[in-house]
């Protein structure tokens, strides 16, 4: 039996990963523990691990890292010294992480040091600011890919990484967009008491390498949100540096009866309310990556997914108010096409399990070798 250990610290990519470690959980080769951090033990986010607990997996460790300091390398650096002792006692031999998050490098930088297989969901995207640093570092440090297309698979390959380490399974929360299984809208609504009939989504996050900017970008957000007319049902942004500035200024729509405002939303719930979107506004890759598939109009602010937002549907603003109030007077009359997924074909879920089934990936050298594209 493998022990495999997934890491996860933000609601965004336990949502992506959810299903996967669902399926492994209930599979008799495999133990499975999952290390939960970051934002799922924020009050102030939404406290998220009720979530995770709600899946009743066998094995969920719970380690606070944030600091009051709030800086990247000191979450990074506390994570690491938290997840190498639950490591040293668990002794996985399979280290799972997603993405582009501080948590997600601590997991790569333990797994590689300490001679454990690191497997990395969604590497050899583009992120766009220090995002992508951390992901490209992360896919240096890891073994295993789980890409979401060929052209994440061929940038891998660019980066010296061997092609038979690396798996196309496509993207996990593309199998849940178009399962089934999501809520009704009706009950999301009355869940959330959400009274609109229309809406729209707001996700707006810091950019980290844009921290001092920050509260004016803010400020002239909710300023454009307050002089517009829609509803909106506004979400909080991720704990990186400069995410207090945005909470700061939610708090002024508090009593206004166009906004509903939340900590966080449960994933399907969330897919739900985007499904059923006017459009969404702000700088997650939410509006980049699952909106076009749903066919929402989409408003993406400022630099944080400039190298993701390439779809010719997309509108791009920059951060003045002036610039989205332009934007939010002709969004009602900007149609889009719902797009063909680049993301795989919604059987993420059971490639990703047939792929560590296969008895070849585990023995995958701990050591690495550059390989050169040809």
């Amino acid at each position: 039996m493998k022990k495999i250990l997934f890491l996860t610290g933000t609601r965004a990519d336990f949502g992506k990963i959810k299903s996967l470690i669902s399926i492994v959980d209930e599979n008799p080769n495999f133990e499975v523990h999952v290390f939960v951090t970051g934002m799922h033990l924020q009050k102030e986010y939404g406290y998220t691990l009720i979530e995770i607990e709600r899946c009743n997996f066998k094995n969920v460790h719970t380690f606070e890292n944030h600091t009051h300091e709030t800086t990247m390398d000191l979450t990074l650096a506390k994570t690491i010294e938290g997840l190498s002792a639950y490591c040293k006692n668990v002794q996985p031999d399979l280290i799972i992480v997603h993405g582009d998050r501080v948590e997600t490098l601590a997991g790569a930088i333990v797994g590689s040091l300490n001679n454990i297989l690191v497997a990395h969901i969604e590497g050899g995207e583009l992120s766009g600011t220090v995002d992508e640093l951390i992901r490209h570092s992360v896919s240096k440090l890891s073994h295993i890919h789980f890409v979401s297309n060929n052209e994440a698979a061929k940038r891998l390959v660019q980066m010296g990484e061997m092609e038979t380490s690396i798996f196309t399974i496509g993207s996990p929360d593309i199998d849940i967009m178009f399962s089934n299984d999501l809520p009704d809208i009706q009950i999301v609504k009355k869940y959330y008491e959400i009274d609109f009939d229309d809406f729209a989504i707001v996700l707006f996050h810091p950019v980290t390498t844009e921290a001092n900017d920050m509260k004016k970008y803010a400020e002239n957000f909710v300023a454009a949100l307050e002089n517009d007319t829609h509803n909106y049902v506004v979400i909080y942004p991720n704990n990186d540096l400069g995410s207090q500035f945005i909470i700061d200024e939610y708090l002024k729509l508090k009593e206004n009866m166009r906004f509903r405002i939340f900590p966080s939303l449960r994933f399907e719930y969330f897919l739900t309310l985007l499904k059923n979107a006017q459009f969404i506004i702000g700088n997650s890759s939410a509006g980049i990556r699952e909106a076009p598939y749903y066919g929402i109009p989409i408003i993406n602010i400022g630099s944080r997914q400039q190298n993701r937002a390439v779809h010719a549907d997309i509108i791009n603003v920059d951060y003045s108010t002036e610039g989205i109030l332009d934007a939010l007077k002709t969004i009602d009359l900007h149609k889009v096409q719902s797009i063909q997924s680049n993301f795989g074909d919604g059987n993420s879920t059971q490639l990703f399990v047939k792929a560590i089934e296969n008895k070849d990936i585990w023995k995958i050298n701990h050591q690495k070798q550059f390989r050169d594209s040809i």
